[in-house]
C-alpha cells in the first residue's frame, strides 16, 4: 500500500491540467501578485541574471549614464569643457565622451572642466563611477564564486519492463569533468485526480527508489522507482500511467569539488509531456582502445525500443 506524504509546500487543491511548480530547469514556475519591491532583492536579481542579461543591464546603464551627464554638460554649456563645435551633435559628443571619461576615471586629457561648476559635476561623476564599477565587480564575483550544482539530467523519463515489475526511471550526469561526491536524491510524485465530489485533487508520494544514495559519482547515474504493490502507481495499466495527470519532483544534493562545499539542484518530469514507454536508455559511455572510459554527453536522453 502507497503511503502518502504530508504536503511538501505545493498545496492539495488543484485543478485540470494543472503547471507544475517547479520547471524542468529548476526554477519557480509561481506567478507573484503584489509582491513588494525591496533594495536587498537587487543583488539577487542580478546574481539570477543570465550571463547576456547581465552584461547588456551593464552596457545599457553605462550607456544612459553617459548620455544623461552629456546633457547635463550640454546645460551648463560645453564650453564648460571644451569650445563649442557649433552644432548641437558634435557638442553632445564631446560631452558624452567626457563623460565616459569621468566615468572611467581614464582622463585622456584632451578635454578637462574650466569651470567650477563643471569640475563639481566631473567629481560627483567619478564618485558615481567609483561606486559603479565597484557594484558591478561585486555582482561579477557574486556571479563566479556562487556554488552552482551542474547536473544534466534526461529530457525523458522512461516507462519500462523492470525485473518481476515495472519501473519509472530517468537518467543524470555531471556536466562539469569533477566527480560527484556522495550524491542524493529524493523523488516526489504529485497526482492530480478528481474525487467523488467532483474536485480536483492533489496527492503526493515519495518514491522508494533502487538506490537514493552513492558514493560517487564520474559517469551516468540511472534513478529507478520499481513499480511494486507498494508504489502509488502499481494500481494503473500502462496506460492509464501515460494518460495520468503527474508530475515527478526531483532534489539532487552532492559535494561539489569546485566550490568545496554541498551543492543542490532541482528537476521536474510531466508524464503527459515527458513520459515514454516500451523503451529503454542506450549506453551513454563506452570505453576506448586504451582503456579509457569514453562518456557521450549527447547520448543522455537516446533510447531504444524494447524487444
Amino acid at each position: 500500500m502507497a503511503k502518502k506524504i504530508k504536503d511538501p509546500g505545493l498545496g492539495h487543491n488543484s485543478k485540470k491540467n494543472i503547471k507544475g511548480i517547479v520547471n524542468k530547469d529548476g526554477s519557480s514556475n509561481v506567478i507573484h501578485l503584489n509582491k513588494k519591491f525591496n533594495i536587498d532583492d537587487l543583488y539577487t536579481f542580478f546574481i539570477e541574471l543570465t550571463w547576456w542579461q547581465f552584461f547588456l543591464f551593464v552596457l545599457l546603464g553605462y550607456t544612459l549614464l553617459n548620455i544623461v551627464f552629456g546633457f547635463v554638460y550640454m546645460a551648463i554649456g560645453i564650453e564648460e569643457i571644451t569650445p563649442s563645435r557649433g552644432n548641437f551633435l558634435d557638442d553632445f559628443l564631446n560631452g558624452f565622451f567626457f563623460s565616459a571619461q569621468t566615468l572611467t576615471t581614464v582622463g585622456y586629457g584632451g578635454i578637462a572642466p574650466q569651470g567650477v561648476t563643471a569640475n563639481l559635476i566631473a567629481a560627483f561623476e567619478a564618485m558615481i563611477g567609483l561606486l559603479s564599477f565597484s557594484f558591478i565587480t561585486g555582482l561579477l564575483y557574486g556571479r563566479f564564486s556562487k556554488a552552482k550544482a551542474a547536473i544534466h539530467f534526461s529530457d525523458n523519463v522512461l516507462l519500462r519492463d523492470f525485473k518481476e515489475h515495472r519501473a519509472i526511471m530517468f537518467r543524470l550526469m555531471n556536466s562539469r569533468k569533477t566527480v560527484m561526491i556522495e550524491p542524493e536524491i529524493t523523488v516526489t510524485l504529485s497526482i492530480n485526480e478528481k474525487n467523488k465530489e467532483g474536485e480536483y485533487k492533489r496527492e503526493f508520494y515519495r518514491l522508494k527508489l533502487e538506490r537514493d544514495k552513492i558514493m560517487y559519482l564520474p559517469t551516468v547515474w540511472t534513478i529507478v522507482h520499481e513499480i511494486d504493490d507498494k508504489s502509488p502507481l502499481f494500481k494503473y495499466s500502462d496506460k492509464e500511467i501515460e494518460n495520468l495527470e503527474a508530475k515527478l519532483y526531483a532534489l539532487i544534493q552532492y559535494h561539489e569539488e569546485s566550490f568545496g562545499q554541498k551543492v543542490y539542484q532541482i528537476t521536474s518530469y510531466d508524464f503527459s509531456e515527458d513520459l515514454k514507454s516500451g523503451v529503454k536508455y542506450t549506453p551513454s559511455f563506452s570505453f576506448d582502445e586504451e582503456g579509457f572510459t569514453v562518456l557521450d554527453h549527447d547520448n543522455l536522453d537516446e533510447v531504444t525500443r524494447m524487444n
